[in-house]
């Protein structure tokens, strides 16, 4: 049966926009070039990793009804009146966003492309990758021209893993068109799935949309991780002055340190682009400095735990070290850019030995190894001669974990003030 709607990559930006397009009564077809994913998701299994957390099987369950169906076969992307895709762009070595899967998906799309579709792209890219990179693939691969015989538009991922206040329905769509008629026939079908369109004048804006909100969270979290080294040195409580802080009701904006900055967002710092298009001609000076604080954060917090070992009699060597929660993000299972493994790889450069609890996460490792998972968690924190809780999820009672700690180092400043070390 033809679908309303493909959606190309599989991940934290494809499920939820499946979800939504279900709930809302589209039909929807998931292409991932596995044949082995595929099947998982047609009987009911879930795939680990970036969905823990985000996605059960119930979920599955209501999205099947809902008219979800997945195939790694590209010849049904050919029966789609929209195709959307959501493909991972993980950052290189380099520091820019990796277009290549963005560019199978659109190879594998462009082979089926048939006139009047409306192809989005929603991946995190660079300025420009939607009319330079994407656009001259989707022509090539079809014979058809964008904006005339196909409509062409980029609108950003927006949604936040975890938040349960603001999900696909309530959080605004930018959509950037090749042309007007692009952006119109974008926003017809994002207005099926969301409360409100925003209409950008064209794909360059909507991308550089994504590119400052990216950019806007990282330099204030930077801005607040320096501050918590100012007030450590100093010996002023960096928590309570926030909390003064975002009393005044303008003007101010309360971020929160931590061990460290990660997440599917690339900000972008550098004046070059990763397919070669034009840079602007100079790098983002703020954000590249901003790169470098946060950047620093996962070794400042290892020598935080060295000291505090220290000042209690105690060498890192050979300390017993339990890191609580290992992803990026609050009651979610996604690693990506997580802070936790360099942390990690740096204690055990010390000598420590670690081991972690996270209940999204059921194996983790670092530098090749893996990471014993204490499945008992009070008796591991009693047993660990330091506690450091990486990331708060919801399930964990900070005050009776603190009780039971001999030495508990918070990054997030989650737990009840004096019961534990802060960042």
């Amino acid at each position: 049966m033809p679908a309303d709607l493909a959606v190309i990559g599989l991940g934290h930006l494809g499920i939820p926009l499946v979800q939504a397009a279900t709930a809302a009564g589209v039909r929807t077809l998931g292409y991932d070039p596995d044949p082995g994913a595929a099947a998982d998701l047609r009987a009911g299994r879930l795939p680990c990793g970036a969905w823990d957390g985000a996605l059960s099987a119930a979920d599955l369950r209501r999205m099947t009804a809902g008219g979800f169906r997945t195939t790694s076969d590209p010849a049904e992307l050919s029966r789609v009146h929209t195709a959307v895709i959501c493909a991972p762009t993980p950052l290189g070595a380099d520091r820019t966003a990796g277009l290549s899967a963005v560019g199978e998906a659109a190879r594998a799309l462009a082979a089926q492309l048939r006139p009047h579709t409306t192809v989005v792209l929603e991946s995190a890219v660079y300025p420009g990758t939607t009319e330079e990179f994407l656009r001259p693939i989707l022509e090539d691969g079809s014979g058809l021209r964008a904006g005339r015989d196909f409509h062409l538009a980029y609108s950003p991922g927006r949604l936040d893993p975890g938040n349960r206040a603001y999900g696909y329905a309530n959080t605004p769509k930018v959509i950037g068109g090749l042309t007007p008629a692009c952006t119109e026939a974008a926003a017809t079908f994002y207005g099926r799935l969301t409360e409100k369109v925003v209409r950008a004048r064209g794909p360059r804006e909507a991308e550089t949309v994504k590119v400052l909100e990216t950019n806007y969270r990282h330099v204030n979290i930077a801005l607040v991780n320096e501050m918590a080294m100012f007030c450590q040195d100093l010996g002023v409580d960096l928590w309570d002055v926030i909390r003064c802080a975002e009393t005044k009701p303008f003007g101010f904006q309360a971020f929160r340190p931590g061990p460290g900055v990660g997440g599917h967002g690339v900000p972008i710092a550098s004046d070059c682009s990763p397919y070669g298009g034009r840079g602007p001609g100079r790098p983002l000076a703020m954000v590249e400095l901003a790169q470098q604080v946060n950047g620093r954060m996962p070794g400042y917090v290892t020598r935080r735990c060295a000291a505090l070992l220290n000042e209690h009699g105690k060498s890192a060597r050979g300390a017993r070290v339990l890191l609580l929660g290992v992803s990026y993000k609050p009651d979610v299972g996604d690693q990506e850019g997580a802070p936790a493994r360099e942390i990690a790889s740096r204690l055990m450069e010390l000598g420590a030995q670690l081991s972690f609890h996270d209940p999204f996460v059921a194996r983790w490792r670092v530098l090749g190894q893996p990471m014993p998972r204490a499945d008992a968690l009070y008796e591991a924190v009693a047993d660990a001669d330091l506690t450091v809780l990486l990331q708060h999820h919801r399930s964990y009672d900070l005050q009776g974990l603190a009780v039971k700690a001999q030495l508990l180092l918070d990054t997030r400043g989650a737990s009840p003030a004096g019961t534990a070390y802060r960042l």
